[in-house]
């Protein structure tokens, strides 16, 4: 590819093991698209944006101190803007539109390789001559920015009950050593705080993430996990058998668990046959 069309990228998401993800992946599926900035946190990638003014910014939707879609309506008049999100419902209500991309995380090849086609399509066309170079009004973008700014602030202060279902949390991000491993909330038994990390137990192995219960809680839907203690939280069509002990506390056995899981009193009343 000639200099002239070489295109260049932002990557923005608070978690580092998301970033080398999607690096390593667009290396694979848009090998000549130059990464030249890589943000934690949306005012990062605002002024790195400012900075850089790079073709594409990839911004996660939720980070810290301002959110991707806040960063983004700063950043679209010189960007194509492209969101991450682990939350389908954010993709099934608001990315529908023709002039914004995004991507559900975990970001697959395909997908990704399905985007960068149309990003790579939009750009080139971009540095055409006449009507070819025709773009998306910028106002439009903006427009559509504000509505979903508007749109995660009241997704923010839904209740749990509020909430549609399939925009809870799907997938776990766990390290494991220098690799990022994914992990499906349908294959977690239990999530169990362990200090300042949480402890994340499957019926094969054991992953240990910074989240805290507390933020799960707010994540996860809670018709399928449970507050059992202050320190655990289990998947509900995990349980196999409750019963009680010598001390007359009620313990729980899971399906593909070895171990007994202890139910405090604030928590017995969702055992209210016991």
């Amino acid at each position: 590819m000639s200099p002239e069309q070489t295109f260049t990228a932002l990557i923005a998401d608070d978690e580092a093991p998301m970033r080398d993800l999607l690096r390593a992946r667009l290396q694979a599926v848009w090998p000549e698209l130059q990464i030249v900035a890589e943000a934690a946190n949306g005012l990062q990638a605002v002024e790195l944006g400012e900075q850089h003014k790079p073709d594409i910014a990839f911004l996660d939707i939720r980070m810290p101190g301002m959110s991707g879609i806040e960063a983004a309506r700063q950043l679209y008049r010189h960007s194509q803007i492209v969101f991450a999100t682990a939350y389908d419902q954010y993709a099934l209500d608001a990315f529908q539109q023709g002039a914004l991309d995004y991507l559900l995380k975990p970001v697959s090849a395909e997908r990704l390789a399905t985007t960068c086609a149309r990003l790579r399509s939009r750009l080139e066309a971009s540095r055409q001559p006449g009507p070819a170079a025709a773009a998306a009004p910028p106002q439009d973008i903006g427009q559509q920015l504000a509505q979903l700014t508007a749109l995660l602030e009241n997704k923010g202060k839904a209740t749990a009950e509020e909430r549609p279902k399939n925009g809870y949390l799907r997938w776990i991000q766990a390290q494991v050593g220098a690799s990022l491993r994914m992990v499906s909330t349908r294959e977690v038994l239990f999530f169990q705080s362990d200090e300042k990390y949480t402890r994340v137990q499957t019926a094969t192995s054991e992953f240990l993430i910074r989240k805290t219960l507390k933020e799960l809680l707010d994540e996860l839907d809670p018709d399928e996990f449970w507050r059992i203690h202050r320190s655990t939280l289990v998947r509900v069509d995990a349980i196999a058998e409750v019963s009680r002990d010598l001390r007359g506390r009620q313990m729980l056995r899971l399906k593909g668990h070895a171990g007994e899981l202890e139910v405090s009193r604030n928590h017995s009343y969702l055992f209210q046959q016991m």
